[in-house]
């Protein structure tokens, strides 16, 4: 029971109140460039899912039983991009194979996922935060979790401010950015529900 505890406020935590892009500020070049449609921002929120829990995977056991056991701390960060980079090119090569409409629809943004910081800033704090291997899965998950949920609700914004009438000084990036701190306020909402989920 304490284990699902733990591993549910992780979930949540990372889901709704440490979340990567309106909380940490991570992700922000296509939480910005590919929310204008709500298809793009799933499709991408997906991507990342992906890219996020198979990094995770792949990383944790590197940074475990490799770079810890051999004292190459320093190479974390340079390893662990160049995992990311590779299972973007997987991502990038499965998805123009099995699904070329989403793949032509990101366009450029999925070669981004490559330079996503929220993907390595997950890899990295999964590791100095201390989780062990479950519970950076589960935190990774959250993560990926939480961005696609940024994406869709910022998607939703974007696609009702289309039509409005925004005065002539905001159009364009200002009123985007307005409305992303908007959202960000929002979650910080959120900060007392999972602390005391259980009491």
């Amino acid at each position: 029971m304490e284990l699902f505890k733990s591993l549910t406020v992780i979930l949540l935590g990372s889901i709704l109140i440490n979340n990567y892009v309106l909380s940490r500020f991570l992700g922000i070049c296509p939480f910005l460039g590919v929310s204008k449609k709500t298809d793009q921002a799933v499709g991408m929120g997906v991507s990342v899912i992906f890219v996020m829990f198979l990094a995770t995977a792949v990383t944790w056991p590197i940074q475990t039983y490799v770079l810890s056991e051999f004292g190459l701390e320093y190479l974390e960060t340079v390893v662990f991009i160049l995992v990311i980079a590779t299972l973007v090119q997987l991502a990038e090569i499965t998805m123009k194979k099995y699904m070329p409409t989403l793949h032509k629809s990101l366009g450029v943004y999925l070669p981004l996922i490559t330079t996503n910081c929220a993907i390595l800033g997950v890899t990295i704090n999964n590791i100095s935060d201390g989780y062990n291997f479950i519970e950076s899965i589960v935190n990774s998950l959250g993560a990926g979790l939480g961005f696609l949920l940024a994406m869709v609700l910022f998607s939703s914004v974007r696609s009702k401010m289309e039509g409005t009438n925004v005065p002539k000084a905001l159009k364009g990036l200002p009123v985007t950015l307005f409305a992303a701190s908007i959202i960000s306020l929002a979650f910080v909402g959120f900060s007392g529900i999972v602390d005391n989920l259980w009491g």
